[in-house]
């Protein structure tokens, strides 16, 4: 379970994900910045007679047809995970084998303010990019951080044992950087909700198969 701590917003370049024939297509900001108000420099060129008949029909199913292969030949040989957080869907794939489709619970999005330091909050929502599994723990204890207590309106525990919460996570916890896990959860009802505080939530049987199907360094891949 993690939230992340906010002190103030800024102004970053947006990564867009796209879902193009079954594979995740990832498009960065890339070339010069524009200032406010700045509008691109149009750029004149030639337009072919034939240009309409080019792009009929069939020559852009023949082009959507030539993209979708050289995306599925860029697609991993070994298992990926996908995670779509506005269906709450996470996938296990193969090339373009689906090997597992498991309804989970991701972020909620709400925010906590710290009510002892204003400016400072947490913003409870799953990260969206690409990351890799990079650890695999059975049996994992949660240790509850700060604002779990403050979220339930209790005084931030002095000693480390009163955060220790054995058995909530379920039998395995993914790591995929940053604090948040792919793990299990006690609240199966909610899954397919988005009402977690950043981590990934899935049923114990469905936990058991990436578990089984992973490794570190498996590609993890959400939006």
């Amino acid at each position: 379970m993690r939230g992340r701590t906010k002190r103030g917003l800024a102004k970053v370049p947006v990564t867009v994900l796209l879902a193009v024939g079954g594979f995740l297509l990832v498009v960065c900001p890339g070339g010069s910045p524009l200032e406010a108000g700045e509008e691109p420099a149009a750029q004149e060129r030639q337009v072919p007679p034939n240009r309409k008949q080019a792009d009929g029909p069939e020559s852009l199913r023949a082009r959507y047809a030539a993209l979708k292969r050289q995306l599925e030949q860029q697609a991993p040989d070994s298992p990926y995970i996908v995670v779509d957080t506005a269906r709450n869907l996470l996938i296990v794939k193969r090339r373009q084998e689906v090997l597992l489709m498991a309804i989970a619970s991701t972020g909620s999005g709400t925010i906590l303010d710290h009510p002892d330091r204003p400016g400072t909050q947490w913003v409870f929502d799953t990260p969206r990019g690409e990351f890799k599994i990079q650890s695999r723990l059975t049996n994992p204890v949660w240790v509850k951080p700060d604002w779990a207590f403050l979220e339930e309106g209790l005084k931030v525990p002095k000693d480390q044992a009163s955060r220790l919460e054995p058995g909530i996570l379920g039998e395995y916890a993914l790591g995929f950087g940053k604090g948040y896990f792919i793990h299990g959860t006690l609240y199966t009802r909610l899954l397919g909700k988005n009402v977690t505080h950043g981590c990934i939530r899935l049923s114990d049987e469905d936990l058991r198969t990436v578990h089984r199907l992973s490794k570190v360094g498996t590609p993890v891949m959400i939006f």
